[in-house]
């Protein structure tokens, strides 16, 4: 596999952390999304931002899934963590603008994000349905597509809880 496709699809090395590989392959998005809640960062900046990563991920996943499963040796092997950074940034993407105006604190938008992480580990982790079917689709959609799919659901159950007022 050419170096810059491990170094995207192991996101920088992430993916050959442990334990957890897909818990700190998540965590970038999350990281980038507190300093943005915490600076106030405009909402359009936040979707560029959120939307790049989700695209590069993404591209990196279709593009270099057949590599990756055969250098690492298995279907949607654990090393490959750019599925998960796709997924929590499409998870937070949906958050623009996050920790601007009067309902929204620093404090309830840090909240937010944190929400939305362990949403997000929820769901990639327990794959309800459609996500854990779409894994039988070959090469990098296979290894992209389940995470995506939880990454809308955790998005889903945040804006549930955020608008009911649990967070």
């Amino acid at each position: 596999m050419p170096p810059l496709v491990r170094l995207l699809v192991t996101v920088g090395g992430l993916g050959l952390m442990r334990p957890a590989s897909g818990t700190w392959g998540s965590l970038p998005p999350a990281l980038i999304a507190a300093l943005f809640v915490l600076t106030g960062v405009s909402a359009w900046a936040w979707v560029a931002v959120m939307g790049g990563l989700v695209a590069v991920f993404s591209l990196a996943c279709v593009a270099g899934g057949d590599w990756a499963e055969a250098d690492f040796g298995k279907k949607d092997p654990g090393e490959v963590v750019a599925d998960e950074t796709a997924g929590m940034a499409l998870t937070l993407l949906t958050f623009a603008g996050l920790g601007q105006g009067e309902s929204m604190t620093i404090g309830r938008g840090l909240m937010v994000v944190a929400v939305a992480f362990v949403a997000f580990r929820v769901m990639d982790v327990i794959k309800p349905p459609p996500a854990r079917g779409l894994q039988g689709v070959p090469g990098g959609w296979g290894i992209l597509l389940d995470d995506l799919a939880a990454g809308a659901m955790a998005a889903v159950l945040t804006w549930a809880l955020v608008l009911t007022g649990v967070v």
